[in-house]
């Protein structure tokens, strides 16, 4: 089961109201508010995405480029005792902490 959904790149996710027998959501990863509401399956997918679309129309029309969701870098908070650790780890395999960083989510996130 998933509360998640994709289209042209943005991730909806979703959730249900059973006061309002509602599901709604909003897009994910961008830095404004979109949400979106159905009240069927059906219905939600059109939302979600007639919402990524009037997003993307209303970046064209501002003339701004629409926020992409992952833009391939990010800040992760460790303890320094672990930061020190991965340095020292990539120092040993010869390759950068981005590197090293990077190979360990690809191996945790491989399906």
């Amino acid at each position: 089961m998933s509360d998640s959904m994709t289209y042209k790149g943005y991730i909806g996710t979703v959730r249900f109201s059973e006061e309002d027998e509602v599901f709604y959501g909003k897009i994910e990863a961008i830095n404004d508010l979109i949400m979106f509401e159905g009240t069927s399956v059906k219905e939600l997918k059109r939302a979600f995405h007639e919402a990524v679309d009037d997003y993307l129309e209303t970046c064209k029309e501002m003339g701004r480029e629409p926020q992409k969701p992952f833009k391939g870098s990010f800040n992760v908070r460790i303890p320094s005792d672990l930061h020190r650790k991965a340095v020292e780890r990539a120092t040993r395999m010869g390759v950068s902490l981005n590197q090293l960083v990077q190979k360990a989510l690809e191996e945790k996130v491989a399906v």
